[in-house]
């Protein structure tokens, strides 16, 4: 397991301005925190070195990309054994349409799926072609999102 940073004041400032726009210039970024350009990079890139800062992604917007059907998927497992989660999860992550995958707790399923498809009968081909065919999935459950209400990446730094 990682090791908990202690963030002060600024890096949480740097951390924030960062999530709401990553193409931020380092100068724009250091007016932002009240730093100054070189001491403001520094604390970036070691942000970035321990491993706090993992990437840096484009968001899109799906429905331009007629993307317009997004579903929750519950998917409950027939035997609880660490290499049927394991292929599970290998079969899952090479699938494009899945956004995220979630091991969960609390419900009647393992894992919560968010999968973004074209339409119905798109999701339908991945449902049957893709999911329920890996070993080990006895049952699925699909929910569909009707409205998108809140719909960012930002991690709370309070």
């Amino acid at each position: 397991m990682k090791e908990l940073l202690e963030l002060d004041r600024t890096d949480k400032r740097i951390l924030n301005a960062l999530q709401h726009d990553a193409r931020i210039t380092n100068q724009q970024l250091a007016d932002k925190v009240g730093l100054t350009p070189s001491p403001c990079l520094r604390r970036v890139k070691q942000l970035e070195e321990v491993g706090l800062i993992v990437g840096h992604v484009t968001l899109l917007d799906s429905k331009m990309l007629n993307l317009n059907l997004t579903a929750l998927v519950h998917v409950s497992m027939d035997k609880h054994t660490p290499e049927r989660f394991a292929n599970f999860e290998k079969v899952v992550a090479s699938c494009q349409e899945v956004q995220e995958c979630l091991l969960i707790t609390g419900q009647a399923s393992d894992y919560q799926l968010k999968v973004v498809t074209k339409d119905m009968d798109t999701y339908q081909q991945f449902l049957l072609g893709k999911l329920t065919p890996i070993e080990g999935v006895s049952g699925v459950h699909s929910s569909f999102v009707l409205q998108k209400i809140i719909n960012h990446q930002r991690l709370p730094l309070t």
